[in-house]
């Protein structure tokens, strides 16, 4: 699955992204689209609270950079 981000602010990513997690099997994976450099370290952040892990992040060149974090969902998603 992936959540797109992009243009939104802090907390917006990260609220974006536990949304989309609700009801998503453990072990699956989310990447969410940022534009907004704060989410390279809520993203993480948040995941290790919630019991997930941090398994991709990557900065992508375009029109706009961005950047792709990806999370795989712990047991208790």
């Amino acid at each position: 699955m992936v959540v797109d981000a992009r243009g939104k602010r802090c907390p917006v990513p990260v609220i974006d992204l536990a949304r989309a997690c609700r009801g998503l099997p453990g072990g699956g994976l989310v990447t969410v689209l940022c534009t907004d450099p704060a989410a390279e370290h809520d993203v993480p952040a948040w995941a290790r609270m919630r019991g997930h892990t941090l398994v991709g992040s990557s900065r992508i060149a375009g029109s706009e950079a961005h950047i792709a974090l990806t999370v795989r969902l712990g047991p208790d998603a």
